[in-house]
C-alpha cells in the first residue's frame, strides 16, 4: 500500500541524509553530493520581479506495507508525473523543502511546460517560480517561456500555485491573434481567464523595439484565445499619448474566422451624404465565409453587395459577389429626375487538379448590367468604367479513357457588349470528340507512306445560342430567338514525304447538320409592299462535303559576315506552300421567290441564318499560296567570358497569304493578308503588326472592279487597311544584376477583385479598406532595406500602344491611335508614388488620369488617389491600420465624381 503523504518528507530525508553520510565516510566523488542552500539565486542582478509557472512535485513512493493496513488513503499531492532537467544543476534543498534548477531549466506537468534560466519549485506552497539570468556580458537571457495547451507567454518573471492554477506574470509578451499583447502584470484566474495591468496591444512587428503605435490598457481582462475587454483606452504613437481614446473597448484575439460587424465608409457627394460598404461579415465555417455589405445616400440612392470565398483542400476553391444599386438623379417632381436600378455578378470556381484526373470543372462568370462599371457609385468600382466588355464561361469536361477515348464538355458562355448593350450566350454548347484512329497503321513500329497514315474522327458540336440586348435580359422574350443546332464532322486525312523535301497532304470532310428552326420566303405581297418570311419549327438537317491537298517546303538560307563582326551571321528560314481545295455548289438546298413588284425572281435556302451556316451555292475551286519566313541574326555576345555568340529573332515571322479561285468569273484573286511579329529589348518587347493589300482597283464610287490596280495606274497592291500594338513593362529591375528572367508580372488584386483589369493602365481601385483587395506582402514587410535605396531607386513602367488604318474605299481613316500608359516609383523603402494616364492621338486628348500616391507606415498605411479631370474627376484620402482586426480605426477623406446617370 502507498503510504500516506504526510510520511512522504520523512521517508525521502533520510534516504537522502543517509546517502550524504555514505559518500562522507568512503569519500567516494562519484557518490550524491547535496550543496546548502544557494545565495546566488537571491544576489543575481536581475528583474526583483518573478512569475507563475505550472510545476509538479516528485512521484509518491510505492512501499509495500503490512497487508491489514487498515488506513484510508489520500489524494496524492500530484496526480501526474513530473518531468524536470537542467544543463547547469539541478538540486534539492532539504531545509527548506525546493528544488533548483539551474541554466536551460526544463519543467513539465500535464499540459504545462515551462523552460527558463531559474526554476525553483516551493514543495511546501507547491508553488512554482521562473525567471531569467544575467550572463558575463550583464544581458538578461533565457527569459522565461510558459506554454499551457495551445497559449504560449514570454515573461520576465512569473509564480503559480500548481494545485489552484492561480498565478502571477511579470513583464508578459504574448500573441493573440494578430495582436502583439505586451502586459506589466497579469493574475492568472485560471486557463481561460487573466486580469492584466497596464497592457499595450499593437500589430506592429517589433512591439518590444519602439514600436510605431500601440493601445495602452490601465487594466482588462483577457480571455486567451478570445477576446480582451478593457477599460480606459488610449492611442499612442511612438510613445506620444494622443487624444483617441475611449472609456472602454472590445478586441478579438481569435486566430480563427469570426462573425463581426464590418465598419462602414462615410462621405459626401452629388447624392448628398452617404454610407459606403458597412454590413456584417459571416465566418460560415472553415471552408466557407460571407460578407453582405450596404451603401445608402441620403438623396434615396442605396446599394446591397454579397461577396463568399469557399475552399476545400485538394478539392475546388472560389469565390461569389453580387452586388446591386438603386440609383437615383434630380429631386422627384423635376424634369431631371431619373431612377434606374444596375447590378452586377460575379463566380470564379476552380478545381484542384488532385480531385479527378477524368473530369474537370470550372467558371469564370463576369455579368450584369451594361452600365454597371460606369455608373457605379461604390469606390471599389472607380478603376473600372473603361470596361467596355463582359464574358463569362462555365465549363465541365470528361475524357472516357479506354480505346478509343472520347472527350465530352459542356460550355455556358456569356459575351456582353457594354456599349451597344448586346448580349450573346449559348445556355450551353456541347463538344464530344472520338480520338483519332489509324485502321491501316500497322500495330508496332511507325507509320509509312500514304494508306497507312490515313486517319479518321468524329467530332460533335451542339448549341443553344440566344442574342438579346440588356433590357430584355433573363426575359420571356430572351428566349423567344433561341437557335438550337447540331454539326457532325468527320475529317479523314494522310501526308506523305514527296520527293525526299517535300511534305504532302489529302484530306476530305463531311459535315452534316441538324436544325430545329427553318425559313420560308414568301411571294412578294402587294397589300404589305414586302416578303413575308415565315418561321418554321421543326427539325431539318443538310450536308456538305469538301476536299483539298496541300505541298509545302522549308528552305534555308544563311549569310556569314564573319566570327570577328559583330553581326557574325544571320539565318532565313522560308517556309513556302500551295493547297487547292474543292467545294462543289448545293444548289438542290435552294427554293426561288418573287421578290418585289415587278416580278424579279430570287432565291434563298430555307437553312439561311442557321446556327452553322447554310449550304453554299457557289462552286468553289480555288488554290491558296502561303509564304511564313522567320529571321534570326547570331552577334558577338557582350559578355567577353561567353564561349558561344548569342542568337537574336529580328523576325519571329512575317506570313503572307492569299488565294485564286479557278471557278470565278471575275475577281478571281484574294486580298494578300500580311501579318507579323517582331522583338526588342531582349525579346521583352513584342510589335504585332498586319495589312491586307488588294490587287484590284476601285472605280468613282469606290466599288471594287475588275481590274488590277497597276492596270487603273496605281500601284502593284492597294493598303485597304493596316494595324499596329505593342506593349512593354519594364522596371528597375531589368537594369540590376542577378535579375530573374522567368519573373512574371504581378496581377493587381485591387482590380481583379473587382472584375477589371489585371493591370493599372486604367487606374487603380480606391476601397483601401477591404484588407483582402489591397494584397500586402506581410512576409517580406520587415525585409525592405534602404541600402539598396543608395544606388538606385525602385520603379516601373508599362505602356500599350494601339493603331488601326482603315481604307477599303478611299476613306484614309485611322480608327484607333492611343497610347496607355502607366508607372510606380519607391522614392524610399515606404514611401511610393505612381500614375496612370494615356493620350488619343485621333481625338487629341488625354484619357483616364489617375494618380496615386502611397506611404507605408508599417503597421499603418496612407493612400491619396487623385483624378484631376474628366466626368469622373474625384480625390480620395485615407489613412488607416493594415490588421484586420483593427481595420475600424482609419480616416477617409474624399470628393467623389459627380457623374449622372
Amino acid at each position: 500500500m502507498r503510504y500516506p503523504e504526510k510520511y512522504f518528507f520523512v521517508v525521502l530525508f533520510f534516504l537522502l541524509f543517509g546517502s550524504v553520510v555514505m559518500a562522507q565516510e568512503t569519500g567516494d566523488k562519484n557518490d550524491v553530493k547535496i550543496e546548502p542552500e544557494i545565495k546566488k539565486v537571491a544576489t543575481d542582478s536581475m528583474p526583483t520581479y518573478e512569475m507563475p509557472v505550472n510545476l509538479a512535485v516528485v512521484d509518491t513512493v510505492n512501499i509495500d506495507s503490512v497487508k491489514t493496513d487498515t488506513l484510508p488513503k489520500k489524494k496524492p499531492l500530484l496526480e501526474e508525473k513530473v518531468l524536470d532537467n537542467a544543463k547547469g544543476y539541478r538540486k534539492y534543498n532539504t531545509k527548506e523543502n525546493k528544488i533548483y534548477l539551474y541554466d536551460e531549466a526544463y519543467l513539465k506537468y500535464g499540459d504545462m511546460e515551462l523552460t527558463a534560466g531559474i526554476i525553483i519549485v516551493d514543495l511546501n506552497k507547491n508553488v512554482a517560480y521562473a525567471k531569467g539570468i544575467v550572463d558575463s556580458t550583464g544581458t538578461y537571457t533565457q527569459i522565461p517561456v510558459f506554454k499551457q495547451g495551445s497559449q504560449d507567454v514570454n515573461p520576465d518573471s512569473l509564480e503559480v500555485n500548481i494545485k489552484t492554477q492561480k498565478g502571477l506574470v511579470y513583464g508578459s509578451r504574448t500573441v493573440q491573434g494578430e495582436m502583439n499583447v505586451r502586459t506589466q502584470i497579469v493574475k492568472k484566474e485560471n486557463d481561460t481567464l487573466y486580469y492584466i495591468y497596464n497592457t499595450k496591444i499593437t500589430t506592429s512587428s517589433h512591439p518590444d523595439d519602439d514600436p510605431e503605435y500601440y493601445i495602452k490598457i490601465k487594466k482588462g481582462v483577457l480571455v486567451p484565445g478570445v477576446k480582451v475587454i478593457a477599460g480606459f483606452s488610449q492611442m499612442y504613437f511612438y510613445d506620444v499619448p494622443t487624444p483617441i481614446a475611449v472609456p472602454f473597448a472590445f478586441f478579438p484575439m481569435t486566430s480563427e474566422q469570426k462573425s463581426g460587424l464590418i465598419f462602414p465608409t462615410f462621405g459626401e457627394g452629388s447624392r448628398g451624404y452617404f454610407i459606403q460598404n458597412g454590413g456584417y461579415y459571416f465566418a460560415l465555417s472553415d471552408y466557407a465565409d460571407l460578407a453582405i455589405t450596404g451603401d445608402y445616400y441620403t438623396n434615396g440612392s442605396y446599394g446591397l453587395n454579397t461577396q463568399s470565398a469557399y475552399a476545400l483542400r485538394y478539392k475546388f476553391k472560389g469565390s461569389f459577389s453580387f452586388n446591386y444599386e438603386n440609383l437615383i438623379n434630380g429631386q422627384k417632381g423635376f424634369s431631371s429626375y431619373a431612377r434606374t436600378s444596375i447590378y452586377n455578378l460575379r463566380w470564379s470556381h476552380s478545381q484542384d487538379s488532385k480531385a479527378s484526373a477524368n473530369s474537370r470543372f470550372s467558371a469564370s462568370v463576369n455579368l450584369g448590367s451594361s452600365k454597371y462599371y460606369k455608373n457605379s457609385l461604390n469606390q471599389s468600382n472607380t478603376s473600372n468604367f473603361l470596361n467596355n466588355t463582359m464574358s463569362s464561361s462555365i465549363s465541365y469536361s470528361k475524357t472516357f479513357p479506354e480505346y478509343p477515348s472520347v472527350n465530352l464538355s459542356l460550355t455556358a458562355t456569356h459575351s456582353q457588349n457594354t456599349n451597344t448593350e448586346v448580349v450573346s450566350l449559348t445556355l450551353p454548347t456541347l463538344q464530344a470528340s472520338v480520338e483519332r484512329m489509324y485502321p491501316f497503321a500497322p500495330k508496332e513500329g511507325s507509320k509509312k507512306g500514304i494508306f497507312q497514315n490515313i486517319n479518321f474522327q468524329y467530332t460533335l458540336n451542339g448549341s443553344n445560342s440566344i442574342e438579346t440586348v440588356d433590357s430584355l435580359f433573363m426575359k420571356k422574350e430572351m428566349f423567344d430567338d433561341a437557335e438550337l443546332g447540331f454539326k457532325h464532322t468527320i475529317p479523314v486525312t494522310t501526308n506523305f514525304k514527296l520527293f525526299k523535301y517535300f511534305s504532302a497532304s489529302l484530306n476530305f470532310n463531311y459535315n452534316d447538320v441538324w436544325e430545329f428552326q427553318t425559313v420560308r420566303y414568301n411571294d412578294y405581297d402587294t397589300g404589305l409592299n414586302d416578303v413575308v418570311i415565315d418561321t418554321i419549327r421543326g427539325f431539318d438537317r443538310f450536308g456538305t462535303y469538301n476536299m483539298g491537298a496541300s505541298l509545302g517546303t522549308t528552305v534555308y538560307g544563311t549569310f556569314n559576315f564573319g566570327e570577328d563582326k559583330k553581326i557574325q551571321a544571320i539565318r532565313h528560314v522560308l517556309r513556302p506552300s500551295v493547297s487547292y481545295s474543292y467545294t462543289p455548289s448545293f444548289d438542290n438546298y435552294y427554293d426561288y421567290y418573287i421578290a418585289d413588284a415587278e416580278g424579279t425572281v430570287a432565291d434563298y435556302t430555307r437553312f439561311s441564318g442557321g446556327l452553322y451556316g447554310s449550304p453554299g451555292k457557289s462552286y468553289s475551286n480555288s488554290i491558296g499560296f502561303t509564304l511564313n519566313n522567320t529571321l534570326e541574326a547570331k552577334v558577338r555576345d557582350r559578355d567577353s567570358t561567353a564561349t558561344e555568340p548569342k542568337k537574336i529573332k529580328l523576325l519571329n515571322n512575317l506570313n503572307f497569304s492569299s488565294s485564286y479561285n479557278i471557278a470565278a468569273d471575275s475577281l478571281a484573286w484574294s486580298a494578300v493578308t500580311m501579318t507579323g511579329s517582331t522583338q526588342f529589348f531582349d525579346s521583352k518587347m513584342t510589335v504585332n503588326f498586319g495589312a491586307t493589300l488588294d490587287p484590284y482597283a476601285l472605280d468613282a464610287s469606290g466599288t471594287r472592279i475588275d481590274k488590277f490596280n497597276i492596270d487603273n495606274g496605281g500601284s502593284l497592291f492597294r493598303l485597304t487597311k493596316a494595324n499596329l500594338s505593342t506593349g512593354y513593362s519594364f522596371s528597375s529591375k531589368d537594369f540590376g544584376k542577378g535579375k530573374n528572367e522567368e519573373e512574371e508580372e504581378e496581377a493587381n488584386p485591387q482590380n481583379a477583385v473587382t472584375g477589371g483589369r489585371t493591370d493599372d493602365l486604367f487606374g487603380v481601385s480606391q476601397d483601401f479598406t477591404d484588407s483582402r483587395a489591397m494584397g500586402r506582402d506581410e512576409e517580406n514587410d520587415n525585409e525592405i532595406s534602404n541600402e539598396s535605396y543608395n544606388n538606385s531607386i525602385p520603379w516601373d513602367l508599362k505602356f500599350s500602344y494601339s493603331f488601326t488604318y482603315t481604307n477599303s474605299a478611299r476613306q484614309a481613316k485611322i480608327s484607333t491611335n492611343s497610347l496607355m500608359f502607366s508607372g510606380n516609383i519607391e522614392l524610399s523603402p515606404r514611401w511610393k508614388v505612381g500614375a496612370s494616364s494615356g493620350y488619343d492621338f485621333k481625338d487629341h486628348g488625354f484619357t483616364y488620369t489617375q494618380f496615386r500616391f502611397q506611404r507605408d507606415l508599417e503597421s499603418w498605411q496612407l493612400n491619396f488617389n487623385w483624378v484631376p479631370f474628366s466626368t469622373r474627376s474625384s480625390w480620395y484620402f485615407f489613412i488607416g491600420i493594415n490588421s484586420s482586426v483593427l481595420s475600424d480605426l482609419k480616416w477617409e477623406k474624399r470628393r467623389p465624381s459627380n457623374q449622372t446617370l
